[in-house]
């Protein structure tokens, strides 16, 4: 069968599955309740990218292809759109955005290219939000909130709203530490504790300097959602480490001292 067959066949498969006599959890869906599963697929397509592994990537995509059927089966029921329209749309935005290649302008450099394309989709952020524009329209509030804070500092510096260097920005994560580490002290003085309650202060500053952070990750190019993933990773990986040691030796991890653990901690990263 060729493609055009198959995604008939995949739209064909969704129509049973949402039918009177289909599937009885398919048929109860709605977008809000399907919508964590696409954000999940999504993740997973990115995971299955970052092993290298094309075998589970092909799967991945399937997964979320299905997602975009499904949204796509409960907006046709609901007589809003269909696939095609989807597809359509989709279409519609890639020729409109790239007039280097579709359209009368003629060839661009990279940065040309980026440029322009920046400015058509400013174009199309303006024309959607009904005469009440800002310069941080369009951006998802559904995005993880590092990578929202990311795009939220990116669109105010095409404005200029940003500092001139990264030492500046790394200068700012310095002052919002400094005034976590305020917060966290006043809360515990005032609750005569060594440990910190539960504060609108501290919840208020820790905030500030992961915005802060995810800035400076902005200014030093730096993907501040991969930068994580990888720190992530590599956590995980020496942590499991750590208790493969104390195995080995013996020992049982959560039964040894903070110093202990360090030092096992330490002889992981050696081994690296």
């Amino acid at each position: 069968m060729t493609g055009n067959e198959r995604v008939g066949e995949l739209l064909a498969i969704m129509q049973r599955l949402r039918a009177a006599d289909g599937c009885p959890w398919d048929r109860e869906q709605t977008f809000a309740s399907i919508a964590p599963y696409t954000i999940e697929e999504a993740y997973e397509v990115a995971d299955a990218i970052a092993r290298g592994d094309m075998r589970h990537l092909k799967d991945e995509l399937g997964d979320l292809l299905f997602q975009v059927v499904f949204h796509a089966q409960l907006a046709s029921e609901a007589n809003e759109f269909d696939f095609d329209a989807v597809a359509g749309a989709i279409c519609d935005k890639l020729l409109r955005r790239h007039p280097h290649v579709f359209g009368a302008r003629g060839p661009m450099t990279p940065a040309e290219q980026s440029a322009a394309w920046e400015e058509i989709k400013a174009g199309e952020r303006n024309a959607a939000d009904n005469g009440q524009h800002s310069h941080l329209a369009g951006v998802p509030l559904a995005l993880p909130a590092l990578m929202r804070a990311f795009k939220l500092s990116k669109r105010a510096a095409r404005v200029g709203f940003d500092f001139e260097h990264a030492s500046q920005t790394a200068d700012k994560v310095a002052e919002e530490l400094e005034e976590v580490r305020g917060a966290a002290a006043q809360s515990e003085r005032a609750n005569g504790s060594r440990e910190p309650a539960d504060s609108a202060a501290i919840f208020e500053e820790v905030g500030d300097l992961l915005f802060a952070a995810a800035n400076l990750a902005r200014k030093l190019d730096v993907d501040a959602e991969a930068a994580l993933r990888s720190a992530n990773a590599k956590f995980e990986r020496r942590f499991r480490g750590m208790e493969f040691l104390a195995a080995q030796r013996g020992e049982i991890f959560a039964q040894l001292n903070l110093d202990a653990q360090e030092r096992l901690w330490l002889d992981v990263k050696r081994g690296e």
